[in-house]
């Protein structure tokens, strides 16, 4: 996800997916692009097990549950407010030479509210007896994730950037 949007050089080693506070102190600068990149790597084996657990319907739909749990976190809060963001800066990014540039948090934090609506519509269904929801939801949010835990492909970031292209377009016509 490196390529979407720089927002500023890394203050220093402390930078992570925690939202670097900007010069007023209320919008955050950036964050580290490889704190979303682990939190995706995190889901992808959350969401490897629900798809394991298919035997055992309740336990998958409990784990679902909290793969939406975290992605509405992440798509409210931010992405370095996720327990994956806290593990990677408690954890990982004091382990790691500090960022070459942190990353503007508005698409990684949409495409958590992308996975929310995803998982949370699969969760939902599930709950209401829709047993195949819950393993569909599971491998489309598990795709996503893989593309962006290996890849650094981040298919949520990609939308939110054709978002603004789109209505950048309209806004010169």
């Amino acid at each position: 996800m490196s390529e979407h949007a720089p927002a500023s050089p890394a203050p220093g080693p402390t930078a992570a997916s925690a939202p670097v506070a900007g010069p007023s102190g209320s919008r955050p600068d950036g964050i580290d692009p490889r704190g979303p990149r682990f939190g995706a790597a995190i889901t992808l084996v959350l969401l490897a097990a629900v798809l394991l657990l298919g035997a055992w319907p309740a336990a998958a739909t409990a784990l679902l549950a909290v793969v939406v749990a975290s992605f509405a976190v992440g798509a409210f809060r931010g992405v370095g407010h996720t327990w994956q963001g806290w593990v990677f800066r408690r954890f990982v990014s004091p382990r790691l030479a500090p960022p070459t540039e942190l990353e503007d948090p508005r698409p990684p934090t949409f495409a958590q509210l992308v996975g929310l609506v995803i998982t949370g519509v699969g969760l939902v269904l599930g709950l209401v007896g829709v047993s195949a929801a819950v393993p569909v939801a599971a491998a489309l949010a598990l795709v996503a994730a893989f593309l962006n835990a290996v890849f650094g492909l981040c298919l949520g970031c990609e939308m939110y950037l054709l978002g603004l292209r789109l209505r950048a377009g309209r806004a010169a016509a």
